[in-house]
């Protein structure tokens, strides 16, 4: 039996295979099979002793169930421990009940997927009121990459100019946008923004003075359904910002959204692999591999980290 390979579910496996190629491992695809009443069949490959799957959990109902499949096959079959790279990881949005009756689907798939394995990778988790992906996982290794140090390395190697200012559109994205401006030199604000509800938001920035006259980079973990982008859009041209383009660690929303975003007057949109994309123009690869490379030494594996 191999020590450390890779399989990935189908959707993941142009990213899976450059990650493979990177680390010098074998990879396999995952076969999945849809039954007329929508039940699914999941054939693994050989199994190695470590075996790392990699699914990015967007549109994860079925993924979910994939992973489970995926997961029990694998285990029968000898792999003696399983490492998950999700570098999109979903339902982590819904910390806490906010309405009686509400399901805490963090917490319901966080101990569903560390009953499946024995360590998880994701990258810039959606995480509001958890300060430590630990209480995601309860009893296994977790890391919450950050995209921010790719994303930088990106921007730096296209050029940028110096006279840019990093924007967020709330105070959530201020970990990822002081990041973002501290790695590249350049200023930084968030926008004051009141959700109406999944599809309306209303945005606005206090510190106009400092974007009137300047392009500005919007930057945000993930835009799903791209009106907080939108209207981010508008605000800034509101502030005078001489030109917007936006760059995000998981892109969500519907390519044909792109239409609607260069009519609210964003010049370029860019977004890591995380999730295949039109969008994709910064690669997680060596972010990921540098994470997994205690799989293939033998290394005493991490602790759990944020």
């Amino acid at each position: 039996m191999n020590k450390t390979a890779i399989q990935s579910l189908p959707s993941g496996a142009a990213d899976a295979r450059r990650l493979a190629a990177r680390l010098g491992l074998s990879l396999q695809e995952i076969a999945l099979h849809r039954f007329p009443d929508g039940e699914i069949r999941v054939t693994v490959g050989h199994a190695a002793s470590t075996t790392i799957i990699y699914a990015a959990l967007d549109l994860p109902n079925d993924k979910l169930i994939a992973l489970l499949f995926a997961a029990e096959a694998l285990s029968r079959a000898g792999a003696a421990r399983l490492v998950l790279v999700a570098p999109y990881l979903c339902y982590m949005r819904q910390d806490a009940a906010f309405g009686e009756g509400e399901a805490i689907s963090q917490k319901a798939v966080g101990r569903l997927i560390a009953g499946l394995v024995d360590r998880v990778i994701t990258v810039d988790a959606h995480l509001h009121r958890t300060p430590d992906i630990a209480a995601v996982f309860p009893g296994i290794a977790a890391e919450n990459l950050s995209a921010m140090p790719a994303i930088a390395n990106a921007l730096r190697s296209a050029g940028i100019d110096p006279a840019t200012v990093v924007a967020g559109p709330d105070a959530e994205s201020r970990q990822w946008v002081s990041d973002l401006a501290g790695q590249l030199g350049l200023a930084h604000t968030v926008a004051q923004k009141i959700r109406r509800g999944d599809r309306s938001v209303e945005i606005s920035f206090a510190e106009a003075a400092l974007i009137a006259g300047r392009p500005v980079l919007l930057v945000d973990d993930i835009v799903s359904s791209g009106g907080t982008l939108i209207a981010c859009a508008k605000a800034l041209a509101t502030a005078g910002a001489t030109a917007a383009d936006a760059v995000m660690t998981h892109a969500l929303f519907p390519p044909d959204m792109a239409a609607a975003f260069a009519k609210a007057g964003i010049r370029s949109i860019r977004s890591t692999s995380s999730v295949p994309h039109p969008t994709n123009a910064i690669p997680l690869d060596e972010l990921l591999a540098a994470a997994l490379r205690s799989e293939l030494s033998g290394a005493t594996f991490p602790e759990t980290t944020t």
